[in-house]
């Protein structure tokens, strides 16, 4: 090799190294393949304890580990690439560091997807963190549903020792149509199903899907399907029909007399339970992708149970009620906890009212759904 090549060689190296921002690159499983110097030093991770053995979303936080498996992965999936999403990255001693980050998919010589490369700016001056978010949101952003109150469940069921709630509001008062919805009925003389739900796209296209799935989940419960299997024959009806592709939602189903709640996630946010006595939780179990979109879990949806008591407040809400361009999801759940412990006494209506009003219409744009079930 001659000495010009080795400098260059030599060059483009130290530039990968100790380049102005991070780098990595991931198999399309998100497993870390390679980083540089200045990833290491922003995050204290070392590469020994990433390359082979961390997938990059296990860097980020709850909230962006949910953002990244709704909304950053199908991204890069369907488009190829991802610009601008702004993520905290946990270093190595616990703290967050702010970023954003963006993504392309590296194909071979005949179109098939081999790796993404990531580049990854410090976003930590919060100033200049809470403007390229805001710019990040407004560009990203496009789940932004509106839905016509009479699209939304109508009387909801009660019986002794039972109260549910629901509250809706859009992100534009004069758009009415979208894809966030509600609903609760009864399975049988002492089971309540209830479903929130958050299907992609704005306008009558997005209300016509949410009153499509909305519909299949009726029917499908109706048959006694539990949460998991509920939740696969939806994927099954999202793929026959071609509906409802990467829709969120969460289906659960109370049993009275033994007041177990069994539950699953579609790729919706967890869960808020309360029991009596107890803080507020938000509950973890159950997790799977959104509809359509099974990845790497394969085919089989997992669901979770708890046990509730007398006196125990559940919440189900969509993305609305807690994210916000100024600040990440994980603060907006946060908040959304101490709403709820705040207010659990009040009776299901009032509470469900006061969680809307974690909404700041004035800097965030997207419609806002939550049921809340009062033992």
């Amino acid at each position: 090799m001659r000495v010009e090549d080795e400098i260059l060689e030599e060059s483009i190296e130290d530039l990968f190294e100790n380049a102005p921002c991070g780098y990595l690159s991931t198999a399309l499983d998100g497993t870390i393949c390679k980083v540089n110097r200045t990833f290491e030093s922003w995050t204290g991770h070392d590469r020994e304890d990433l390359v082979g053995k961390k997938r990059f979303p296990q860097l980020l936080t709850g909230g962006g580990r949910i953002y990244h498996e709704t909304h950053y992965a199908p991204l890069l999936r369907m488009q190829g690439e991802a610009r601008e999403i702004a993520l905290e990255i946990v270093r190595a001693d616990g703290s967050r560091l702010p970023v954003l980050v963006n993504s392309v998919v590296m194909n071979d010589a005949d179109g098939n997807p081999q790796a993404i490369r990531t580049i990854v700016f410090d976003a930590s001056d919060r100033r200049r963190y809470e403007e390229e978010l805001l710019r990040a949101r407004r560009r990203e952003r496009e789940i932004a549903q509106q839905l016509q109150r009479s699209l939304l469940a109508g009387e909801l069921p009660s019986a002794p020792g039972l109260e549910l709630a629901a509250s809706y509001r859009p992100a534009d008062e004069a758009l009415d149509v979208g894809g966030d919805w509600y609903d609760a009925f009864w399975l049988s003389d002492h089971r309540v199903g209830l479903v929130v739900g958050d299907v992609v796209g704005r306008g009558i296209e997005a209300a016509a899907t949410m009153g499509q799935l909305r519909s299949a989940t009726r029917a499908l419960a109706s048959t006694g399907l539990p949460p998991g299997p509920l939740l696969e024959a939806l994927d099954a009806y999202s793929d026959r029909h071609r509906v409802g592709a990467m829709a969120t939602l969460v289906y659960a189903e109370l049993d009275l007399p033994s007041l177990e709640l069994r539950f699953a996630c579609a790729g919706h946010l967890p869960p808020v339970v309360a029991p009596a006595g107890e803080a507020p939780r938000l509950v973890w179990d159950g997790r799977s992708t959104p509809l359509g979109f099974r990845g790497l879990n394969g085919d089989r949806r997992a669901e979770a149970t708890c046990r509730l008591s007398p006196g125990s407040v559940v919440a189900l809400y969509t993305d609305g009620l807690v994210e916000r361009r100024s600040r990440s999801i994980d603060a907006g759940m946060e908040r959304l906890l101490e709403e709820v412990e705040a207010n659990r006494t009040e009776p299901p209506t009032r509470l469900a009212s006061s969680l809307l009003r974690l909404l700041d219409t004035s800097e965030h744009k997207d419609d806002a759904c939550v049921m809340v079930l009062s033992l």
